[in-house]
């Protein structure tokens, strides 16, 4: 047996089965650029295969009805991935590049996610009335149909989870694409599904691929009645045009560029170390990175200098070192392309830490970098406006709450925002102005399950998380009886 047989393969799950493709790609730890292993590459087929199970299992079987049945199964599975906990927590780390405290946090995070889904596919939001004497009037809420689910790379599991745990719970079937650079993630993700016993064949349906053409298909195909993506925003739109000929229900989560505001009174002990996390955490490849260092005046200067020394000081290292603070990024492309950002910022900003790529020494092999910190002044600048996807932060000065506000409110983006007070009243009467769908105070990316998370302007429509989580994958029908008194 040689090496590249004795390494793992990945496959897609369709239809009840374990099926493959023509193309094997092969899956790259960042760390190292080691194979790692091989995956079943799909594309238009498998996501034809994926679409057409899904929907003879929603048209055919009890799953759009029976409520009890969708709750068995979520908390099956919540059990399945509880049980497989440790070994997805190791991949995920290992084929994702995130340091293992971070792996840990997103399947913590999801095993939860599950359970709270499979505890509200048994509640029910409709309303009834005798609107008038006689006539009764109700409304109930049906399962949309098949769900189209696409999640990105950055954080497979949770992203995915997020999206199908609801639209399983509301009655809908799913098909769901995963991109190619956590093929192995992705594949063990799909064998705890396929390990829930109480989920009948064709409810839940994936596969893996490195290209578009899948995708594709799912946005345009007619018989898909929803899509969830979470991507870029450039994605988005052309996912909302693509699906446009068929009305599709529509949840995007895209882009962000969370602006970190924090105010003269701010107790910096407290502020520094998360500022630092937020613009290190999955080293920068996170929608709600605190990209974005909004400072006031009078304590600028100690912020700056206490920031940049933080920054400085995180340990870059790959996921087997327990020591490492920040792992490499998804791949080199991206690498080199974060630090083309931080070159082309150094024509128009003040570069305080200069981070980049690691070119030397036994890192230089992956796709590390170190974190970057830029001083800019003008918020039209592309390294303000554009989101970089990687451990890089500006670091921008203003002088009053309305200067604050009408700084983070400047770019297209409104997905999240920080406010950093010892102000009691300030987190709300700054954070009512800002045009962003979650606003921390004195914290930052505490997400929790029960409560929606989506974004303002070009960062999405929808909302996951939260009871509307569930609404984005049904349709509400309103029932008329009329049943008049005997006379």
């Amino acid at each position: 047996m040689t090496l590249m047989n004795a390494l793992p393969h990945a496959r897609h799950f369709i239809d009840g089965a374990w099926t493959e493709s023509g193309t094997v790609g092969e899956s790259t730890d960042p760390a190292t650029g080691e194979v790692l292993g091989t995956f079943a590459d799909g594309g238009a087929p498998e996501a034809r295969a994926a679409i057409d199970a899904a929907r003879r299992a929603f048209e055919t079987g009890d799953w759009a009805r029976d409520r009890d049945l969708r709750a068995r199964a979520l908390f099956e599975m919540s059990d399945r991935m509880a049980e497989r906990r440790d070994e997805l927590v190791g991949l995920l780390s290992r084929e994702n590049g995130k340091i293992p405290a971070e792996a840990a946090l997103e399947v913590d995070l999801t095993i939860s996610k599950i359970r709270y889904y499979g505890a509200l596919a048994l509640t029910e939001s409709g309303r009834a009335s005798e609107v008038k004497p006689g006539l009764y009037s109700m409304t109930l809420r049906q399962p949309a149909g098949v769900a189209g689910v696409i999640a990105p790379w950055n954080s497979p599991v949770i992203l995915s989870v997020r999206s199908f745990a609801p639209a399983l719970a509301a009655g809908a079937t799913v098909a769901l694409k995963l991109p190619a650079q956590t093929a192995l993630t992705n594949s063990l993700l799909y064998e705890i599904v396929a390990a829930t016993t109480a989920l009948p064949r064709g409810v839940f349906n994936a596969f893996t691929e490195s290209g578009s053409s899948g995708a594709r298909l799912i946005v345009a195909d007619p018989g898909v009645d929803v899509i969830s993506y979470t991507g870029s925003t450039h994605v988005g739109r052309s996912i909302m045009a693509d699906a446009s000929a068929s009305l599709k229900g529509m949840s995007l989560e895209l882009g962000g560029k969370t602006p970190m505001i924090v105010f003269d009174d701010a107790d910096l002990d407290a502020a520094v170390p998360v500022l630092t996390k937020a613009i290190t955490t999955f080293t920068g490849q996170f929608c709600m990175t605190g990209s974005r260092i909004l400072v006031q005046r009078g304590i600028a200067d100690a912020l700056r200098t206490r920031l940049s020394a933080a920054l400085e000081a995180v340990r870059v290292g790959p996921s087997t070192d327990p020591t490492s603070e920040m792992g490499p990024l998804i791949d080199r492309a991206n690498a080199d392309r974060v630090e083309r950002e931080i070159s082309d910022a150094a024509e128009y900003a003040r570069i305080l830490v200069r981070g980049g790529r690691i070119t030397d020494g036994p890192l230089a092999a992956g796709a590390f970098l170190r974190p970057a910190l830029v001083e800019v002044d003008e918020v039209d600048r592309p390294i303000v406006q554009q989101e970089i996807f990687g451990p890089v932060a500006t670091f921008e000065v203003f002088d009053d709450e309305a200067d604050a506000v009408a700084r983070a409110n400047a770019t297209e983006f409104g997905l999240a925002a920080s406010i950093w007070t010892r102000d009691v009243d300030r987190p709300l009467r700054v954070g009512r102005e800002l045009e962003a769908g979650t606003v921390w105070a004195n914290t930052w990316a505490v997400i929790v399950d029960q409560m929606e998370e989506g974004g303002f302007k070009q960062s999405g429509v929808g909302r996951l998380n939260g009871e509307r989580a569930l609404e984005e994958f049904q349709e509400i029908k309103h029932i008329v009886h009329p049943a008049p008194r005997a006379s």
